[in-house]
């Protein structure tokens, strides 16, 4: 039996080996289409998480990020499914390097452990919401597993304060039976059950 993955920086690998099949398999004719986040549509939520994947990488090294603007990564060129990767990958090794996790970081200067779960949690509720959007299956497995249990306890700390600032919906009640996953996607305030009209 294999040790489950625990770092952020390999939380993250496993978080971004899931998403990028499902945004590889994102089809031009359908970057109009609607998600469960009412704001974004599927290049909008694209571009959101390809800004949030680059800065990021910067937080990782305690250095400023800057979310004033979105650039229109989708609008840049039509190698833009593969540039999400390079720059996946790179959040990846910014994670994993010695000291990313230790201090604080961003405006807030929060944990460095607390600003990591806020890209996991990005990168893993992200890529399930473009799935539900475009038609594709996502449902945790094997070591995105270790992925749900941490970010279970990110966003019982963090769900106050992401309400009050709009980041996250109000929950969502669940059935009973619902998974970990489901139950982590309703605290976030998403419908585990949504799907296109």
């Amino acid at each position: 039996m294999t040790e489950r993955a625990s770092g952020i920086g390999e939380l993250l690998g496993v978080a971004v080996e899931r998403a990028l099949p499902v945004v590889g398999a994102l089809s031009d004719d359908r970057l109009d289409a609607p998600t469960p986040c009412a704001e974004y549509d599927v290049k909008a939520l694209v571009n959101h998480l390809f800004n949030v994947v680059v800065q990021f990488q910067r937080l990782a090294v305690k250095e400023d990020s800057d979310f004033s603007a979105t650039p229109d990564h989708v609008g840049a060129g039509p190698d833009w499914r593969e540039r999400f990767g390079e720059e996946a990958r790179k959040l990846v090794a910014a994670w994993s390097a010695p000291g990313a996790e230790e201090g604080t970081t961003g405006a807030m200067n929060m944990p460095a452990p607390l600003v990591g779960s806020m890209v996991l949690l990005d990168l893993t509720v992200h890529a399930w919401d473009l799935a539900r959007a475009t038609g594709q299956e996502y449902v945790p497995e094997g070591d995105e597993h270790a992925v749900v249990d941490r970010l279970a306890g990110a966003v019982a700390e963090l769900g106050p304060t992401a309400r009050s600032m709009g980041v996250f919906g109000e929950p969502v009640a669940v059935a009973e039976g619902a998974s970990e996953f489901e139950r982590l996607l309703a605290a976030s305030g998403r419908d585990p059950g949504w799907a296109p009209a």
